[in-house]
């Protein structure tokens, strides 16, 4: 029986949302008496965020499903300084042309997962480039660093480990945590934001942020974290051999974003339906009855969600049917990757380990010959018997393209243009 009260508090703890919470007793009853906004940042580093950002987005979806505001805060500041959590060294710094022009990037994907507008209960987003570019560097030492305790920063853990496996820290990355509290101390001002969430590295920068609004300015504040997802055997989410798993469709096909949630280890399977889908614990309940064989069906159903909600129904649809008619039926899917090559490099002939490269497949030339030594490497179905084994014009069949395969699961076609 669940002990909470507010629709948010109780779906996130059944569905495992939940990791540490500042008060959560105090946040059940501001979330059971009326709206609570909450935030969660993201920094803007590449032109799209991955998988592993999926989780904190999922939070915000059922913070708006429960009847609450989620703010979307973009880092546009932030990213100017780098956040030192999880990382083994500094950030590559960007210059403003280049953040921007990956926030621009990064917005479409919120508008999938969020509904945005006016309303009481409708998203917004914010851009913390606002205030923080026009902070007056010594009235902001003056007025908010004696809250900051060096000793106490020294300790949360985007700080210690990297010290304690003596790794340089530099001094710009040291500050992120003071302007992310900062930036929850502002949110709170402007729009009466009373809960930062985010993911549990980002713990000890959430509980300064929640301290500083309390002791500036005497307001109520609330954090909570999700724990730090990783599959059944380890490896962390957002990546696979191939690369990161990107939301955007112009950096990773709706086809491969599903075929990643299709080879969802046995283990996880039930646990990622409850936090990447919007199916009631009912549902998935009846799928985690299934056994054996049958749970690829469970799998194909968290696939089909997944990309449903990141790409639409129709991407879910079609990727779907092409890995029906590519694994079941044994044709070229519609929808397989598909990447152009010059007919004359045809003609003259590329060797096999290339032409993985080409095709998306492999992340490198090494990668690749690795592929192909261990059996995993195929065209148009068949071993690739030599890494320096040559694809010609003769390997094309009646629809001009080449059928590339690494190992069972991951296809993609070559076109002759």
């Amino acid at each position: 029986m669940n002990k909470y009260k507010s629709d948010f508090i109780k779906t996130v703890t059944e569905r495992g949302y939940l990791h540490q919470c500042t008060d959560i007793d105090a946040l059940d009853d501001r979330a059971k008496s009326g709206i609570v906004s909450a935030y969660i940042g993201f920094d803007c580093t590449a032109p799209s965020l991955h998988v592993g950002s999926l989780l904190p987005i999922m939070m915000l979806r059922i913070l708006q499903q429960s009847g609450h505001k989620p703010i979307v805060l973009m880092g546009g500041g932030t990213t100017m300084v780098g956040d030192p959590s999880g990382k083994d060294e500094s950030r590559q710094l960007l210059d403003e042309k280049a953040i921007n022009s990956n926030m621009e990037s990064i917005k479409e994907i919120f508008s999938r997962f969020l509904k945005f507008g006016d309303g009481p209960t409708d998203a917004v987003m914010i851009n913390n480039a606002d205030w923080l570019t026009e902070l007056n560097y010594i009235e902001f030492l003056r007025d908010y660093g004696k809250h900051f305790s060096v000793n106490r920063m020294l300790s949360f853990d985007s700080v210690k480990l990297r010290l304690e496996r003596e790794q340089t820290l530099s001094f710009l990355e040291f500050n992120y945590m003071i302007l992310q509290a900062y930036d929850f101390l502002e949110l709170n001002r402007r729009t009466n934001c009373v809960l930062q969430m985010g993911g549990s590295d980002q713990w000890g920068n959430i509980v300064n942020g929640v301290e500083l609004t309390r002791r500036v300015d005497a307001k109520e504040a609330f954090g909570l974290t999700t724990p730090l997802l990783t599959t059944s055997s380890g490896a962390k989410m957002g990546k696979t051999a191939a690369g990161a798993v990107w939301l955007n469709a112009d950096m990773l096909s709706p086809y491969d974003y599903w075929q990643y949630w299709r080879n969802t280890e046995d283990g996880d399977v039930v646990r990622f339906l409850k936090l990447f889908t919007d199916l009631s614990l009912e549902e998935i309940s009846e799928l985690e009855k299934l056994s054996g064989a049958e749970i690829n069906e469970a799998k194909k159903k968290l696939a089909f969600e997944a990309t449903r909600m990141a790409h639409g129904i129709d991407a879910a649809n079609g990727a779907a049917e092409t890995a029906k008619q590519t694994f079941e039926e044994g044709k070229l899917g519609d929808d397989l990757p598909s990447f152009d090559i010059p007919r004359s490099d045809l003609e003259s002939g590329i060797q096999a380990f290339d032409a993985l490269c080409r095709a998306g497949l492999c992340s490198s030339n090494g990668e690749a010959r690795r592929l192909i030594k261990g059996g995993g490497g195929r065209v148009n179905d068949k071993q690739i018997k030599s890494e320096t084994e040559t694809i010609t014009v003769s390997d094309l069949n009646p629809d001009g393209v080449i059928k590339l395969s690494s190992g069972k699961k991951r296809h993609a076609l070559l076109r002759a243009v």
